[in-house]
C-alpha cells in the first residue's frame, strides 16, 4: 500500500486544499493512505515545519514531495516509483 505523510494544522486552509487535491488522485485502481499529522502539539514538529505547512512526504526518510501546494507531478512520480 502506498502511504503519504502530510504535516498539517487543523486551522490551515492550504492544508485542507492539499489533502483534498491528493485524495482526488485516488481511483479504483490507485488507492493510498494519507497519515495527517498535526504539527502544533509537538514542539519539534513546529520547529521543523512551522510556516511550511502543509508539507507532504511519500517517505518521511526522504526529501519532501511538496509544501504549500500539491505538486501532482512529484506525487505521481513517487507513486510510479513505489508501485
Amino acid at each position: 500500500m502506498i502511504k503519504f505523510t502530510l504535516y498539517s494544522r487543523t486551522y490551515c486552509h492550504l492544508c485542507e486544499d492539499m489533502l483534498n487535491a491528493l485524495n482526488a488522485l485516488q481511483t479504483e485502481s490507485l488507492r493510498f493512505e494519507v497519515d495527517v499529522i498535526d504539527v502544533d502539539p509537538d514542539e519539534a514538529l513546529v520547529a521543523r515545519f512551522d510556516e511550511l505547512v502543509p508539507v507532504l512526504f511519500g517517505d518521511p526518510g526522504q526529501p519532501e514531495l511538496c509544501h504549500y501546494f500539491l505538486d501532482e507531478a512529484a506525487v505521481r512520480a513517487h507513486i510510479a516509483a513505489t508501485a
